[in-house]
């Protein structure tokens, strides 16, 4: 196999593009007291943000001053779905335009969260554009920010998710793509971006512990669910260390994971969200597994995290063929039926970096 093609990877054409950026806003207490209260602090500016979203042809954009996590998910039909401490938006990018606030009573936030969903078609080829129109929104907003002091904080999240077993399914067209990192494709595109920015890439897959699954390694009636968890651990550890794949998480508690750079985020859990931390610098192994023999969940979450040498310009096509290599070996193990069964797999880029001082001062 030549070098060229090695570094592209072949995804089924219907792959669901998707790209969120959020900006965070320190509160502060010389911000606060600008304002009477808390509820009519988060008002003003909501009202002045989609003021600005127009202006700046950024057309579905929420603004979060409860302290709850964005996770962003495609849907035919738009709506969102709060939880004790995330907000889950659905919606389908070519169609769907909302302004929201969402906000708690008499509830001080330790940041504003401005959300702004990517809209159109084509979201991967126009992420650049996007990201721009998000620079021009802040140069606009930090000058009518009654504080001037203030920390703002970009997180670019993209990804791409498409089936495993597509092909399986008949569904056998697809496309070349030579992934580059987003600080590459943006400089291509005359988006700079700080030198130090932090960035991440990994990949996510859910499976669905089925009752083939259960049937295959569980006794009738059993409350110790050890043999079924350790078997998934097993063969998952094994097809991914075949393929030098040395970052990588399973996660069996019924909570969401969460993937941070542990170099620079804390990663402390939650009662929803299981941290996962990984050092993409770092060679050696980095296993994480969270699961409990006595309690059965419905779903099994796996990540497996690109290093540094990965996301290198050319390489991240191949850290990606790797991962699919690894998990058709880990599905054949637990022979799964791929003309029935949907894999989903998610590749996650991120990007984040604190507003140049120059923007904000």
């Amino acid at each position: 196999m030549s070098l060229s093609h090695q570094q592209k990877v072949y995804i089924p054409k219907d792959v669901r593009s998707n790209q969120y950026i959020t900006a965070e806003i320190k509160v502060t207490d010389a911000l606060l007291a600008h304002f009477p209260d808390y509820k009519t602090c988060y008002q003003m500016l909501s009202r002045n943000i989609f003021k600005l979203a127009d202006q700046t042809e950024l057309h579905n954009v929420h603004v979060i001053t409860n302290d709850k996590l964005p996770v962003v998910r495609f849907h035919t039909e738009a709506y969102c779905f709060p939880t004790a401490e995330q907000i889950v938006f659905f919606y389908n990018p070519e169609y769907h335009e909302a302004q929201s606030l969402h906000s708690q009573d008499d509830y001080k936030a330790r940041k504003i969260r401005i959300v702004f969903l990517a809209t159109g078609e084509d979201i991967r080829a126009n992420s650049a554009s996007f990201h721009i129109k998000v620079q021009a929104f802040l140069a606009k907003l930090a000058p009518q920010l009654p504080e001037k002091d203030l920390t703002i904080k970009i997180r670019d999240h993209q990804h791409l998710s498409y089936d495993l077993f597509a092909a399986a399914k008949g569904n056998k067209a697809s496309y070349g793509y030579k992934l580059r990192s987003i600080s590459n494709r943006y400089a291509a595109r005359s988006c700079p971006v700080p030198e130090g920015h932090g960035s991440l890439c990994y990949v996510t897959v859910k499976l669905p512990l089925s009752r083939k699954l259960k049937q295959a390694t569980l006794a009738e009636g059993a409350d110790d669910f050890t043999p079924l968890y350790q078997k998934l651990e097993d063969a998952f550890v094994q097809a991914t260390a075949a393929k030098q794949l040395n970052r990588v998480a399973m996660v069996a508690n019924g909570l969401t994971p969460l993937v941070r750079n542990s170099k620079y985020d804390q990663v402390d859990g939650t009662d929803e969200v299981q941290m996962l931390g990984f050092d993409p610098n770092i060679e050696e192994q980095q296993f994480i597994s969270h699961w409990d023999g006595n309690r059965l969940v419905e779903m099994v979450s796996f990540t497996i995290v690109a290093g540094a040498q990965d996301s290198k310009d050319g390489a991240l096509g191949r850290y990606l063929n790797r991962v699919e290599e690894a998990l058709k070996r880990l599905t054949s193990e637990l022979e799964l039926d791929r003309s029935r069964d949907d894999l989903i797999v998610r590749f996650h880029q991120h990007i984040s970096y604190h507003v140049p001082e120059q923007l904000i001062s």
